[in-house]
């Protein structure tokens, strides 16, 4: 019987079919272990779906945590071919009628043309200043907020092509390029800012052919407006320099730029055209709450889709008697009550005349939704004295117009915070006592024409450019070479120089006490300035909400409760200067919420790595029952295999005994 090959064969058993029927019983557990399974993957799927709209309502209240949103002003000009506008915060409503007479112009320059753009013109080294030219002084006048530029020309650059590309290649603020006009390849350089005080001037020193005015060498590109023509004159202006002009309410405005963000608070007008001669078009800065309804729906509509997911998942609906994946689940039921608890908040400090989103008509249903009153929210966005931001952004609303909230950190408290001022930012500066000609007869030469001076502690020895200058011309040359100088300008520090009845004042750009002023020397000290006056930088100091803060040049940092409270200081006078309200708005709360929920490290990513880890024993679970399963279906054929050889051997010894009987009784008969 050891040669059975099929159980069964010797005893005819179903021995497949009995083990088959014994093993089911035993493999029960493994379809609890499937359905478990099943279970927490569609948990799994459930938090990944929860989560994707989690974040889409994330995205709806960050939208309103940007106090720029609520910017609820636009302007819009009658005649739209003439200007385009936009607005900021600062904007007020209100009508202008704006005429435009003329548009700004960059300064092009061309060169002689030459007949081959790859030959050598001349090595030597470029200066370009810009500035405004006055063809009835004929004077050139430098533009003090900028600073000349210096490019050298070498061996490697000395054609017409190397000079476009060494030109491009220094980033100066001007652009060069090469044009055939037929007669031959012509270099044209040009202004990258447009302006009547962006005019160009180019002095050619240390030029190879000997002379840096005449018409050989570099000297080619040499263009001083105020020189003869082919004698430093040598470039031919083929676009003068102009500025914007126009009217606006009748009060004539000058600019270099067709984008003017200065003449109307809170307004950039985009100049496209003159006007028709005395036809003006009419620009009107009104109220436009547009974009703030359209975010403050965004994130009703995002919180109710969330709020409706949150409640099937973990609710039960009776109707068709079936659990949501989440029921009883304590995360979700954990972040449902912190949502609904930040967006039902009051804020007491938040210093726009609102509290709570009810006031600007957002209120819960009784089905835990939200629902908005547009026209509660309109009356609201359309009340000077309320102010939106303050409910939704992490902001600071002070009293002061030359005091600012400017920022505020984790450890900054809820409140409002009286201001007192014991010291007001100061710039350091240095001022003359000789008084300059204020007419043109102040002449700059070689006895007269070097200044040595420290800016914030960084010393420079500068040269003026020598000629005759005005008051005003002197002030803005003085500036233009000290913020020009290479050691001052790479540390970013700059200075700001006036004349007032002749006497010269300079400035640091700098506020707080490392901002200074010192001239020590020079050819120009004495006969310039004479005995000068310091005025040491100062920071700012003072309280806010009864403790002393920290100051750093404008910038005041408060601490106890307003820890980490940047107010800036503009201006004005020491003493009390009002009060600063600051409050975490809601939107700004519940982005914070929401980025800590959906971290990595967040309730959900934690939910669901434990589900995943009970996935995972599910699996170690599987894995030890089938390997039990096999050991008991192994026992089990063991077993009816010994059956079945028995029950084999009893037939065969019970098929002899017949055979032998039957024998028996035919022998007798």
């Amino acid at each position: 019987m050891a040669g059975l090959s099929s159980p069964g064969i010797g005893s005819g058993l179903d021995i497949n079919g009995l083990v088959a029927k014994l093993l089911s019983v035993e493999q029960r557990p493994l379809a609890a272990l499937d359905k478990k399974e099943a279970d927490y993957q569609a948990k799994l799927s459930a938090y990944g779906t929860l989560k994707g709209s989690l974040s889409s309502f994330q995205t709806a209240a960050h939208a309103l945590t940007s106090p720029t949103l609520f910017n609820s002003l636009s302007a819009t000009a009658a005649d739209p071919t003439i200007l385009t506008a936009t607005t900021v915060g600062s904007a007020k409503a209100a009508s202008y009628n704006i005429e435009v007479t003329q548009l700004a112009q960059a300064h092009k320059l061309t060169a002689a043309a030459v007949t081959d753009p790859t030959a050598n013109i001349g090595t030597g080294t470029l200066t370009i200043d810009f500035g405004t030219y006055d063809s009835i002084g004929n004077t050139f006048t430098v533009n003090a907020a900028k600073t000349a530029q210096t490019v050298t020309i070498d061996a490697t650059h000395s054609s017409l092509n190397g000079i476009r590309d060494a030109i491009n290649s220094a980033n100066i603020g001007v652009t060069a390029n090469i044009i055939n006009d037929g007669t031959g390849y012509r270099l044209t350089v040009g202004s990258n800012d447009s302006g009547a005080n962006n005019s160009l001037r180019v002095i050619v020193s240390n030029d190879s052919s000997g002379t840096n005015t005449d018409m050989l060498g570099l000297s080619q590109i040499a263009y001083d407006p105020t020189a003869v023509a082919l004698s430093g004159k040598n470039l031919t202006e083929t676009l003068a320099a102009k500025s914007a002009t126009l009217k606006i309410d009748g009060l004539s405005i000058t600019k270099s730029s067709n984008s003017i963000s200065d003449a109307i608070q809170g307004v950039t007008l985009n100049l496209l055209k003159t006007s028709v001669l005395n036809t003006p078009t009419t620009l009107t800065v009104a109220s436009s709450p547009g974009n703030v309804t359209t975010a403050v729906n965004a994130f009703v509509s995002a919180y109710n889709a969330t709020n409706k997911l949150m409640q099937d998942l973990g609710g039960y609906d009776a109707a068709k008697k079936q659990a949501g994946l989440l029921l009883g689940d304590a995360t979700l039921r954990g972040m449902q009550s912190q949502l609904r608890a930040l967006i039902g908040q009051n804020l007491d400090t938040a210093g726009g005349g609102l509290s709570s989103l009810s006031d600007i008509g957002v209120s819960f249903q009784r089905d835990g939704s939200l629902a908005l009153n547009a026209a509660k929210l309109n009356a609201v966005l359309a009340d000077p004295t309320k102010n939106v931001a303050t409910l939704f952004a992490k902001i600071g609303v002070t009293s002061d117009s030359l005091i600012s909230y400017a920022g505020s950190t984790a450890d900054t408290q809820p409140g409002n915070y009286g201001i007192n001022l014991t010291q007001v930012p100061v710039r350091g500066a240095q001022t003359g006592s000789v008084a300059l000609a204020l007419t043109n007869t102040n002449v700059i030469d070689v006895t007269n024409n070097t200044l040595t001076l420290s800016v914030d502690g960084t010393s420079a020895n500068i040269t003026l450019n020598t000629g005759t200058y005005t008051a005003d011309t002197l002030t803005a040359e003085i500036q233009a070479r000290i913020n020009s100088d290479f050691t001052l300008s790479g540390l970013g520090k700059q200075v700001t120089v006036s004349q007032t009845g002749g006497l010269l004042t300079v400035t640091s750009n700098s506020y707080g006490a490392n901002s200074s002023v010192s001239i020590t020397g020079g050819t120009g000290l004495t006969p310039l300035f004479g005995t000068i006056t310091t005025t040491a930088g100062a920071d700012v100091a003072g309280q806010i909400g009864g403790v002393a803060g920290t100051g750093a040049g404008q910038l005041l940092t408060g601490g106890a409760n307003a820890s980490g409270l940047q107010l800036l200081v503009s201006g004005g006078v020491v003493g009390a200067r009002g009060t600063v309200g600051y409050d975490i708005g809601i939107g700004y709360q519940l982005d914070q919420a929401l980025s800590s929920m959906l971290a990595s490290t967040g309730s959900i990513s934690g939910r669901t790595t434990g589900i995943g880890n009970s996935i995972k024993d599910i699996g170690s679970q599987r894995q030890a029952l089938n390997l039990r399963l096999a050991a008991t279906e192994k026992r089990l054929r063991a077993q009816f295999n010994a059956l079945d050889s028995t029950i084999a051997s009893m037939q065969s010894t019970a098929n002899y005994l017949t055979q032998q009987l039957a024998s028996f009784t035919s022998s007798t008969r």
